[in-house]
């Protein structure tokens, strides 16, 4: 089959890159012989800027062995039961829960996990990364970004713009996920703003053929480096023919 991505199996094997560690996609045949379990793929974040360990559970079960701290992710895709799976967040330091919902996985689908949320009110947002629908063409990639700025009510300016150009120029709202937009591999430039406290820029490198996801997170208030607004991104994978 066609631009498809490696078949979920038991194990996954990430690669490293220069700022994180992301699965690598791999074609896969629709008659595949092997055995094997059904099973989703999900990719967890910690983007609440007050929680330094976050512990997340499917259906009572830990999804990973250390709690997350925070901006950190799980690294890969990691193979979980479909169906559907109450998932919860919980504040490891406290012993607190932070937020519970539940979604439907569906098996050989890739699904994000963004934990988001400030100062008591938390949220666990889960989206279908809905990878297979996205075509490889020469010189291009892929990004998307996820509003996680905390008190970011005002609904930010959010622009990424590829040879002085914005190819993404839209309002987003605190917990939204956009989709997946083509962007012509190379330097583009990130921007998020919402005319005051909120005002962040930053220009990175994208690959011909990956897959990025860039993650507006922090607190406006915050006077640290590490808590306050900042832009950052991660590699989802590789689309392959």
């Amino acid at each position: 089959m066609e631009k498809m991505f490696q078949t979920l199996r038991r194990n996954v094997y990430p690669i490293v890159g220069a700022l994180l560690i992301a699965l690598v996609f791999s074609a896969c045949k629709k008659n595949d012989s092997n055995q094997r379990t059904p099973a989703a793929g999900l990719m967890a974040f910690n983007l609440a800027a007050d929680k330094n360990a976050v512990a997340i559970t499917l259906s009572g079960n830990n999804l990973t062995n250390l709690p997350l701290g925070y901006t950190s992710f799980t690294g890969s895709y990691l193979p979980v039961y479909i169906g559907s799976r109450q998932v919860k967040s919980f504040d490891v330091n406290m012993g607190t829960p932070m937020a519970t919902s539940t979604q439907t996985f569906a098996d050989s689908v890739y699904y994000s996990l963004f934990i988001v949320g400030y100062n008591g009110s938390y949220k666990n947002v889960v989206v279908n990364d809905s990878l297979y629908s996205l075509m490889a063409s020469p010189g291009q990639a892929f990004v998307r970004y996820i509003n996680a700025i905390a008190d970011s009510s005002a609904t930010p300016l959010v622009t990424i713009a590829s040879n002085g150009s914005n190819v993404v120029s839209m309002n987003a709202p605190f917990a939204s996920v956009s989709a997946f937009t083509k962007i012509s591999a190379g330097n583009i430039a990130i921007g998020v703003t919402n005319g005051d406290k909120i005002n962040a820029n930053r220009t990175i490198a994208v690959d011909e053929g990956k897959v990025y996801t860039i993650l507006l997170v922090g607190n406006p208030a915050a006077t640290d480096s590490i808590k306050n607004v900042q832009i950052k991104f991660i590699q989802n994978g590789t689309i392959t023919k």
